[in-house]
């Protein structure tokens, strides 16, 4: 009994390390396959964070101009409020023609250079108020649908695909 005994022990104690090898090499397999999966969501951020990089220097290129644009609105909005107050009979005094041929011209060259630049005008009469691209300033009665644009104060303007500056508009109410 005393040998049967002493070959179990041996049998349990050649099987101990065979388990414990085995327990150790699952548990590094379960590291290895972690750190794979680590490796593989950090390259991940990696190309989302490039992806990203890349996006918003197309963006910065693209959309750069956006505030000198605005100021430059204003300059275009003083123009065409300056042709529109000429009277048609200074228009057609020989000594305002170069005058209002030149501003004219320098309108043409403002459009010029916004189209250039992606920077478009929204339209807006005759259109269903879109609250995206047109602001809402008064309601004029009118045989109009309710909605409808009838009145421009201030021109909006889009730069690419994005709103710049919203018209300003008079919009038809419903009729009482």
């Amino acid at each position: 009994m005393d040998n049967d005994t002493t070959d179990l022990r041996d049998e349990t104690a050649a099987e101990a390390p065979e388990v414990a090898e085995h327990d150790r090499s699952a548990e590094l397999e379960a590291q290895l396959a972690e750190a794979k999966q680590q490796v593989l969501y950090a390259q991940a951020e990696v190309q989302n964070v490039r992806r990203r990089a890349e996006k918003d220097a197309v963006d910065a290129r693209a959309y750069a101009a956006t505030a000198f644009a605005r100021d430059v609105l204003s300059v275009a909005d003083n123009l065409s409020r300056a042709l529109a107050a000429i009277p048609a009979d200074l228009r057609a005094d020989d000594k305002m023609k170069g005058l209002v041929t030149g501003l004219e011209a320098t309108g043409r060259e403002l459009d010029s250079v916004f189209a250039r630049h992606g920077i478009t005008r929204i339209a807006a009469m005759g259109e269903t108020l879109d609250p995206n691209r047109h602001q809402a300033m008064l309601e004029v009665p009118s045989d109009q649908p309710a909605g409808t644009i009838v009145q421009e104060m201030q021109s909006g303007y889009m730069i690419k695909d994005r709103l710049l500056r919203p018209a300003l508009v008079g919009v038809a109410k419903k009729e009482d």
